[in-house]
């Protein structure tokens, strides 16, 4: 149980780091190469990339509702019990994909430099 309220804790602390970092060092790095980067600027990628993963593995699943309620907000209620919980099942697996994806390879300095596989970057930012 304790290990389990730790497991969480790190996560959430990771993904409220990134949070506010990642806004800050995409647009600084929106023209940095691997090739030019500083060393401090290729550590901040991978550890914004690894947060960012792991963020992404635990918090897939609020694909599910997420997309109830946008496909509801935007396309009625009829559409958003039907059609959004499909809609959110496919994002929900590949959130989580690509959160495996991005851990696994978080010294690998792709896509681009550190960059996300997708946007939005989190479950909870805006489409």
């Amino acid at each position: 149980m304790a290990l389990k309220r730790s497991l969480v804790m790190t996560i959430l602390v990771l993904a409220l780091f990134t949070l506010g970092t990642e806004r800050q060092a995409h647009a600084r790095n929106s023209s940095v190469t691997i090739d030019d980067a500083s060393p401090q600027e290729i550590v901040d990628g991978m550890a914004n990339k690894l947060a960012r993963g792991v963020a992404n593995i635990a918090t897939g699943w609020l694909e599910l509702p997420k997309q109830i309620y946008i496909t509801c907000k935007e396309e009625g209620y009829a559409k958003g019990l039907t059609v959004g919980p499909v809609k959110g099942i496919g994002m929900s697996l590949v959130r989580t994909v690509s959160g495996v994806g991005e851990t696994v390879t978080f010294v690998i300095a792709y896509p681009g430099f550190y960059d996300p596989f997708f946007d939005p970057s989190y479950v909870w930012q805006k489409e």
